[in-house]
């Protein structure tokens, strides 16, 4: 299936100076798994720095947050 998408020119003309022979398709496609990586390296970075007690109440004090937003109806 094909979409067609509006983009500002500026975005256009990024887009084609680093499509190559690549289709848009690709060079979107391209993009979105490259930030993928990137945010999952980031977050790899503070993986295991809390040890299970922090963890452990920093889970309690954000679940207190959570419920002290709901809606009471």
């Amino acid at each position: 299936m094909v979409k067609t998408i509006m983009i500002k020119d500026e975005v256009y003309e990024k887009l084609l100076s680093i499509k190559g022979n690549a289709s848009f398709s690709e060079v979107i496609a391209r993009l979105i798994e490259e930030s993928k990586r990137a945010k999952i390296a980031r977050l790899k970075k503070y993986f295991g720095i809390l040890s299970k007690n922090e963890a452990e109440e920093l889970e309690k004090i954000a679940r207190k947050i959570r419920n002290s937003f709901r809606l009471r109806i």
